[in-house]
Formats: C-alpha cells, sequence, structure tokens
C-alpha cells in the first residue's frame, strides 16, 4: 500500500525501515522553476536551501528546552499551560518541516550518503522530542477533567488543543506514572525486536529460489518478483512461482510463526501494563474506535462471501479455466488497454473530480499545476509511491514512479486523494488539529479511485476497453475489501489464542490461515482450490508486526464507496459531508465524524454497499459479454447473474 506519512507516528516507523545505503554525496538540487510540465519537486518551498535547513534545526534543536522547562507546571494556571502546548506545537510543527525535507531529499537518491545523515539526525530529533515530552500526559491528568473544563471555557488561548485535552483525558485510565510511561518508552526498544528480526530475515537472508519460466528467463522470487510474475499469462509459470515462493518461506515456518508469536506476545504485555482486556481493544482506544465496527467489517464480509464466489467464477470462468487454483488469482482478464502520460492522468483526474463540486475542483486543478511532486523512476529513487503531507505552513508533496501504465494512474489518483484530505484539513483546522488518524486516512485516496474508476468505464472507446476497468475494479475491492477482512480475522484469531494461553507453532498457523483462507475462496464449494503449501501465506505478511492496522485498509475502502454512493445519487448536502469529514482533520475522533456524514461504521449498510458495487460491476460485465461475444478469445464463457 502507499505510505501516507501524515500520521507521524507512521511516518517515524516507515522512516526507520528505509536507511541510505552509503554512496557519494551529491550536490543539494536548485528549486526547479513552477511549471505545469514539471515532474521533479520544489523543495524550495520548504527550505531555500540547506543553509536555511541547517538553521531551522539549530533553533528546533534549541526550542526542545523550552518544552523540558514545562515539566512540573502544567498544574499552575490556565496561562501556563496554554504557554507550555504553544511552545509543544510551535516545536512540533518546525519539527515535521525539516522531518519532511530530509525524507523527500533522500528517498530521490537512496544512495546518497549525506542526504541520509541528515535524515539521521531528524530521526535523532523526533526521538529526543517524544522524550521531552513524556510529563505531558500524566501531567494532564494530574490536572483533572473539572478544573481542565473550566480552564477550556475561560481561555481562549487553549481554544486549539480542546480536543487534544479532551481526548487525553479520555486515555486517562490507562496513562500510567510517569516513571512507569518512562519504562515502557525504554522498553519499545526491546519490545521491536522480533518485529525488526523479521524484516531482516525476509528481506535479506531468505535465499529466495530462482526459477525458469517458459520464455527462458530465469527469475529471483524475491517479494518484488513475486507479486509481478504471480500475474504472468501462463498457468504453468504461475504455479511454479507459488511452489517456489511459498516453498521458501515454508522452510523458515517455525522462526517465522517464533517472530509473529514475539510480537503478539509484545503486544498484549503493553495492553496488560495499560490495563486493557486485550491487544484490540488497546488498537482500538488509540482512535475511540467502538468494538462493534471490528466486529460487523468481519460479521458482514462472512454474510457475503457468495459475492466474493461469484467474482471469482466469473474471473475463472473469462480466462478459460475450469478447475481455478489460488494462483489463478492475479492474472487481468481482459488485456491492458493503452498507456496514461503523467498528462493524461492529470485530466483524467479533474474529470473524475467532478461530482465533488468546483470548491474541491478548483483547488485540485491548482495543486495539480505546482510542482509537488516527483514523477518519474529514476537510478537509486526509492519505489512504490506516497504523500508527505506533514509540512502544515507549505503543502503536500507527493514520490511517485510514474511508467504510464494502469496502475501508475490508479497510483495517481489515490495519492492525490491523500493529498487534498491534507490541503482541506490543513486550510481548515488549527495547526494542533489538523492531523487526521489513521482510521479516516484512505478515505480520500479510495474515493478518487471510485471516481476515477466511473469517469474510465463512462468514457472508454470500446466494449473491451470498459470490460478492462470492471475487472481491474473488482480485483482491487477483491484485494482491499475482502482479502484485508480475511487477515483481520486472521490477526484476531492469533491474538486471541497467545491471550488465552496458547501457544503458536508454523503448523498452527498454517491451520488458522489455511482454514480462513480456504473459506474465503470458497474451497468447500468448489470455487477455488487452494494447495495446503500455499497456507504459510501468513508469514509473507508484515502489516500483521503493526497490530490490527489492516482491518482499517477495509473499513476506510466501505466508507469510501458509502459516500460516492451518495455523493453520485445526491445532491450539495451529501457532497458537502463527504467534504466536511476531510475538512475536519483530526478535530473529532473518526467515528462520530462519519456518523455525522451519514455514516455508521458499526452497522452493516456501509459495508453492504460494497456488495452491492461488486455486483453492479459483475452485472455490467454480464451485459458486455452477452452484446458483444466475439469480445473474448474463444476460451472464455460468458457470465450469467447466477455465478
Amino acid at each position: 500500500m502507499p505510505l501516507h506519512p501524515i500520521v507521524t507516528a507512521t511516518l517515524v516507523a516507515i522512516a526507520f525501515a528505509f536507511n541510505a545505503t552509503p554512496a557519494d554525496a551529491k550536490a543539494a538540487n536548485p528549486a526547479p522553476a513552477h511549471t505545469a510540465d514539471a515532474e521533479t519537486w520544489n523543495l524550495g518551498d520548504l527550505y531555500p536551501d540547506l543553509g536555511a535547513w541547517e538553521a531551522a534545526f539549530g533553533s528546533t534543536r534549541q526550542q526542545l528546552a523550552g518544552i523540558g522547562a514545562c515539566r512540573g507546571h502544567l498544574t499552575e494556571s490556565a496561562a501556563v499551560l496554554a504557554d507550555c502546548l504553544n511552545r509543544i506545537h510551535t516545536t512540533y510543527r518546525e519539527l515535521m518541516r525539516l522531518f519532511s525535507y530530509v525524507y523527500l531529499d533522500r528517498d530521490t537518491d537512496l544512495r546518497d550518503a549525506a542526504a541520509g545523515e541528515r535524515f539521521s539526525r531528524a530521526q535523532t530529533l523526533y526521538s529526543q522530542y517524544g522524550e521531552a515530552l513524556s510529563f505531558l500526559d500524566p501531567e494532564l491528568i494530574a490536572i483533572g477533567a473539572t478544573t481542565l473544563e473550566t480552564w477550556l471555557a475561560t481561555t481562549p488561548a487553549l481554544a486549539d488543543y480542546d480536543f487534544l485535552i479532551r481526548n487525553t483525558l479520555r486515555k486517562g485510565a490507562h496513562v500510567l506514572s510517569p516513571r512507569e510511561e518512562q519504562i515502557l518508552a525504554a522498553a519499545a526498544d526491546p519490545l521491536s525486536a522480533v518485529s525488526n528480526t523479521y524484516t531482516v530475515l525476509t528481506n535479506a537472508e531468505i535465499a529466495w529460489p530462482t526459477i525458469t519460466l517458459s520464455d527462458g528467463k530465469a527469475v529471483s522470487l524475491r517479494a518484488s518478483e513475486y507479486t509481478r510474475y504471480r500475474a504472468g499469462p501462463n498457468r504453468a509459470d504461475r504455479k511454479a512461482v507459488f511452489d517456489a515462493f511459498f516453498g521458501a518461506y515454508g522452510q523458515y515456518s517455525e522462526t517465522l510463526a517464533s517472530t509473529l508469536s514475539g510480537q503478539i506476545k509484545a503486544s498484549a504485555f503493553v495492553a496488560r501494563m495499560r490495563g486493557f482486556d486485550s491487544s484490540l481493544a488497546q488498537a482500538l482506544d488509540v482512535d475511540a474506535i467502538p468494538p462493534a465496527v471490528y466486529e460487523t467489517l468481519v460479521r458482514e464480509v462472512n454474510a457475503n462471501l457468495g459475492t466474493l464466489h461469484r467474482y471469482l467464477r466469473l474471473h475463472a470462468r473469462v480466462l478459460g479455466i475450469a478447475d481455478p487454483h489460488y494462483y489463478d488469482l492475479y492474472p487481468s482478464p481482459v488485456p491492458k488497454q493503452r498507456t496514461y502520460p503523467i498528462a493524461d492522468a492529470r485530466e483524467a483526474l479533474r474529470a473524475a473530480a467532478t461530482p465533488l463540486g468546483p470548491e474541491y475542483g478548483l483547488r485540485l486543478t491548482e495543486a495539480l499545476n505546482h510542482n509537488w511532486m516527483h514523477v518519474r523512476p529514476a537510478e537509486g529513487k526509492r519505489s512504490g509511491a506516497y504523500m508527505m503531507g506533514s509540512a502544515y505552513d507549505v503543502h503536500p508533496y507527493l514520490l511517485l514512479n510514474h511508467n504510464d501504465d494502469f496502475e501508475s494512474l490508479t497510483t495517481f489518483a489515490h495519492e492525490w486523494g491523500h493529498a487534498m484530505h491534507s490541503l482541506l484539513a490543513n486550510t481548515t483546522q488549527p495547526f494542533a488539529k489538523a492531523e487526521y488518524p489513521t482510521f479516516i486516512a484512505e478515505i480520500a485516496s479510495i474515493a478518487n479511485e471510485v471516481l476515477l474508476y466511473n469517469h474510465l468505464s463512462a468514457t472508454a472507446k470500446t466494449p473491451r476497453e470498459e470490460l478492462f476497468y470492471l475487472f481491474q475494479e473488482l480485483q482491487g475491492l477483491r484485494g482491499t475489501f475482502f482479502r484485508q477482512a480475511q487477515f483481520a480475522e486472521f490477526e484476531l484469531a492469533t491474538h486471541r489464542e497467545i491471550e488465552q494461553g496458547g501457544a503458536l507453532s508454523g503448523e498452527k498457523l498454517n491451520r488458522l490461515y489455511g482454514d480462513i483462507l480456504k473459506r474465503y475462496l470458497g474451497e468447500a464449494e468448489g470455487v477455488m482450490t487452494v494447495d495446503d503449501a500455499y497456507a504459510v501465506e501468513w508469514a509473507y505478511v508484515p502489516h500483521f508486526y503493526t497490530e490490527f492496522y489492516v482491518y482499517q485498509y477495509a473499513t476506510s475502502l466501505a466508507a469510501a464507496y458509502a459516500l460516492m454512493e451518495k455523493v453520485q445519487s445526491g445532491g450539495a448536502a451529501e457532497r458537502e459531508a463527504y467534504l466536511s469529514i476531510l475538512k475536519a482533520g483530526g478535530s473529532e475522533h473518526p467515528y462520530p465524524l462519519l456518523l455525522r456524514a451519514g455514516i455508521d461504521m458499526a452497522q452493516p449498510e456501509v459495508y453492504r454497499a460494497v456488495i452491492r458495487r461488486c455486483n453492479a460491476l459483475m452485472d455490467r460485465i454480464a451485459t458486455l459479454l452477452a452484446a458483444h461475444p466475439d469480445i473474448l478469445p474463444a476460451t472464455a464463457v460468458s457470465a450469467d447473474r447466477k455465478d
């Protein structure tokens, strides 16, 4: 998934995972001129040159002393509290700007040793900021709700911090003494050791197999090559890829079971120390998400697996496969239709966003005309894509690796959804309430994708082109809604096993994961066969080392589809309800924020919007296949509504 670093805890965690490798230092690039056709971002909007960044770095480091001076004094008066919160947020504001600059600069060439060194210095400064801030929550709680509410009502200088203060009070039962908080903070590094071990093992030490494909090409099956070649057109190649890739994981299944068990135990330990009933309760409490949200997601997906099975049958029939296996899941039934240069991507997104109204359209058009993107792949540049929206006083930046294919187009729309979310939040909310939570971060990006798919399907030049878009969207729904819910169900099962005093071996994890995977893919119903050797796929999913994160992909997707359904069938009120979510930033907890926009994440209806969309897409495919019997190769079989 694309990186979304506006959530700073996620930003720093991911930042630590990508370290520059030594190389000759490069000279700082001058800021490019602002032109709509430029494909390199202008970091001069953050700091005009490295000298300015160094000066800001020194100034911010000095500001940390001012934060430390607040320790032990927050209870004295509302004026003292307001002054200290201003100091804290002034420092944090500049720290995020500093961090954004070096993060972006480093990622354009990971070989640059000097850029990597600046990035490491910013990481250290961020850690020092966290240490300086360790007194804040315990002291706020010590003031007490009655006094703090009085201060909020009588002190305008505290207005920007009302959500922070009330949210800290809400979490009070799980905030420990300053000494205990210090101990838990110090324990974070050793508790993360198993996660680091997993990363090293799977990225650097597993001997990935090399196989020879049907065309004679030798392929070393690291993760990136696996994701590429699992979608190949030759079925024997796909089976060979699956067999070799998961065979490699299978050789290390007990070691990987040990690292995953260690991660779950570490999470359970912190949850117990903070007085939570479970790791899930601790994870949901971060954003005050009701447990019913998680429960309803898993229940509704299971209740509608028939829709997933209908898609899997349709996918196999159009591919001309009578006995589909798991390794047949990824190929597109329709060949790629065209290319999408960056100029075309801009125009497609502008047109697709029309339902969001003139305000959104004007802001998007203006933003697209600036040098906020680093567009093309380059030697040493970080792979993938992300939006960096942490520089509140500047604007978002987007790292892309656009190569004119369809995935690049949808990634473009996705990341600009994040960027527009940050723009609207940053221009509507004060800094202290602009940073939005992970739970809603993906809504804006997926909403952009929904609108893009609508636009592409409506403007397709041929039935085959439309069919390509319909299948691409269905594959996305399978991967982000059904598959992430499948992951969420497995994750909950593993945590409950540990929390109830059980243990997790490689064999047990294979059984747990395999049973869930086979149920989702309809093996008992004859929909798809899942070979037992592939049940070790749990070891391939790094998100299991970030507790209860994956479910949010599915909930965000469901919310985005439900909201766009309302926008497209409604009027100005429905459009403004959606935009109000983006403008709210982090001024409110996600659940009531979405509820006010008519989306109850604890109720089945929001998830049923996704099911309706899936079936509508398949109905349209059936119509196209019936009307154009020669649209696909002779091996394909027309689908009907009973699939």
